[in-house]
């Protein structure tokens, strides 16, 4: 059930640090060695778990067990999570489904990055793009490369060159 959205004009929580981003996985020993590789990090945490009636209802759910593990980016936590009790179906994920999310890396040189992932057999949705001023609002942003994969349960997720626009203030 979606929640209703409040008139922003009379409403503002100010929610403006992401701590992390949590993602089901079918089966974390090899959604763990795929973020690895990814990462190049090891997890912080691994293999731990949540259970608990309060635990699961705060997540709308009967009764829940879980396995996790965590990653620790630089500006982003990744909790990889694979429910045991009760198990999931696998989502029909696609960037247009409404509900889709997708997990973004930004990068200094795509072309090298893509190519690294390529040649440890990383598959991807379609090849590099980069943004025209035609076709992207602000113009800025034109320059803007970027290139699409999924993980092992197909999440949606995304090497991104910024430009313009898209980049970080900083």
């Amino acid at each position: 059930m979606a929640n209703a959205v409040p008139d922003p004009s009379t409403v503002t929580i100010g929610l403006r640090t992401a701590a992390h981003v949590g993602i089901s996985v079918a089966d974390l020993d090899r959604s763990v060695a795929f973020y690895q590789v990814l990462t190049g990090v090891e997890p912080v945490v691994r293999d731990e778990t949540m259970h608990g009636a309060g635990f699961a209802r705060s997540q709308g759910l009967a009764s829940t067990r879980l396995r996790y593990a965590t990653f620790r980016l630089s500006n982003l936590g990744i909790d990889l999570i694979q429910f045991l009790e009760p198990a999931g179906q696998p989502a029909e994920l696609a960037a247009n489904r409404p509900g889709s999310m997708h997990l973004c890396f930004e990068v200094d040189d795509l072309s090298a990055v893509y190519d690294r992932m390529r040649n440890a057999g990383l598959d991807f949705l379609g090849p590099p793009y980069t943004f025209t001023a035609q076709e992207v609002s602000p113009p800025e942003a034109a320059g803007t490369e970027v290139a699409y994969f999924n993980d092992p349960d197909g999440t949606n997720l995304e090497l991104i060159a910024p430009k313009g626009g898209f980049a970080r203030p900083g």
